[in-house]
């Protein structure tokens, strides 16, 4: 059964597919160059003491992300 949540929900260890990067903006743009796009693979690798930052790892690179900006990517989880 598959799931669809916002990035920011996931927990450390979970992987999911990109399905939708909503906003619009600067911040949309600049997380579309970065390689989150529809049907790329993003896996949660840790979460900063204090909760902001969260690492993820994504097309072999590990990408850093604010809560708010994550809340933007929908995100496949099986």
């Amino acid at each position: 059964m598959t799931e669809i949540r916002q990035l920011d929900q996931l927990k450390p260890g979970d992987k999911g597919k990109v399905v939708k990067v909503s906003g619009s903006g600067a911040v949309h743009r600049r997380i579309l160059d970065m390689g989150v796009v529809p049907g790329s693979e993003i896996e949660v690798e840790r979460v900063a003491p204090l909760g902001d930052p969260v690492e993820f790892k994504l097309l072999g690179y590990h990408l850093s992300l604010r809560k708010e900006e994550s809340q933007n990517i929908h995100v496949e989880v099986s």
